[in-house]
């Protein structure tokens, strides 16, 4: 406004001002008369209202030892009886007491347990397992077969998997009991994290996990994220192609199992490891498959930089570390990272049909 002021006294009109620095004319002529601020207007009380001293008596007697455990309804229809006495509708003893802050519930209420968030991290294979189970259609209605499957946080392979007629605190003691020999696991190594089903918790499992040194770790109750790396697999096993409807028979469904973790382990290329397989990371392979891409890229490159628009390629890199609910404070997350990192890395066995577990006998079937 200061511009269109010094232009004005140049001989410059008004209007022709404020279209030259493309200022609205009506904001000018608006700053050259500014109006008087307005105090605040407060909307009268009106007329029916009771007065300052009228609502402390009310509030007395809603004190007093005589009505000091009554509603204001038992209130107001005793004062009526017995004294022939109205003060206010009950309506209005309620928001007297509301202004008071004295209106609540007075019965006990039921106060969940604030339960703590699992933060989890992986830096290297075989330090953090997840597991869950998920439930395969039969062929008739209400007939199930429950798979188990185990899954590196870190490299996201399939340790182990188990396909039975029900869900079983003791089968899924004996599929980890295999799983732990297979990849050599050694106690303080090792960290499960579960959600809160009747397999994960049962007793004889947490003795297994206690006698071997492994640490346990559970989900929050009514939390669906904080297992999200054992659902993710079973949305690629139930959404690939050719999945049925339902399976035929327990046969069926165990053909497809076994066909399936292989390709998933060995064949899989997973994108949140840079597209390697989940065998190659686990057997720390990674790195070398890595630069070894990268070598082609630069050569291609080389022989045709006008392909690559936005300058040389840059180098792939896996996870330096992979979270289940990572902390919000950095300084917690170092912590974690320093901890996790000090755990003694004892060799990943290399993946294959020895690392897939289907039921071990028949009678655990039944």
């Amino acid at each position: 406004m200061r511009t269109v002021t010094s232009l004005r006294t140049q001989g410059i009109s008004a209007r022709e001002a404020c279209d030259a620095l493309d200022v609205s004319s009506a904001t000018y002529y608006r700053r050259q008369h500014p109006q008087p601020a307005r105090a605040a207007r407060h909307p009268p009380s009106p007329p029916r209202a009771l007065s300052t001293a009228e609502r402390q008596h009310v509030l007395e007697i809603l004190h007093s030892e005589r009505f000091v455990d009554s509603s204001p309804g038992q209130v107001s229809a005793t004062l009526l009886d017995d004294d022939q006495l109205y003060l206010c509708s009950p309506r209005t003893m309620y928001r007297i007491l509301d202004e008071a802050q004295e209106v609540k519930e007075r019965r006990n209420q039921c106060r969940r347990p604030i339960y703590k968030k699992p933060e989890l991290v992986a830096t290297r294979p075989n330090q953090v397992w997840t597991w869950d189970l998920t439930k395969l259609r039969g062929p008739a209605k209400w007939t199930y077969y429950h798979l188990y499957v185990v899954l590196d946080l870190f490299s996201r392979l399939v340790v182990a998997w188990m396909l039975a007629h029900r869900e079983s605190g003791e089968l899924a003691k004996d599929l980890f009991s295999q799983a732990y020999d297979r990849q050599g696991i050694e106690p303080g190594q090792l960290t499960v994290h579960n959600d809160r089903g009747s397999a994960p918790t049962a007793k004889s499992l947490y003795q297994l996990h206690a006698d071997l040194g492994v640490d346990r770790s559970v989900s929050r109750p009514h939390v669906s994220n904080d297992n999200p790396y054992s659902e993710a697999p079973f949305k690629t096993f139930k959404y690939a192609p050719g999945y049925p409807d339902r399976f035929g028979s327990y046969q069926d469904s165990l053909i497809w199992c076994q066909a399936f973790f292989p390709w998933y382990n060995g064949e899989h290329r997973h994108s949140g490891l840079t597209s390697l397989t989940p065998a190659v990371v686990h057997e720390g392979r990674g790195e070398t498959i890595l630069v070894q891409r990268h070598e082609i890229m630069l050569a291609a490159y080389s022989a045709h930089p006008e392909r690559f628009p936005n300058g040389p390629p840059r180098r792939a890199m896996l996870p330096e570390a992979v979270w289940i609910n990572p902390p919000e404070d950095r300084t917690q997350v170092d912590v974690h990272l320093a901890n996790a990192r000090k755990v003694p890395l004892l060799g990943a066995v290399a993946s294959g049909d020895e690392l897939l577990s289907p039921a071990s006998t028949a009678e655990d079937l039944h």
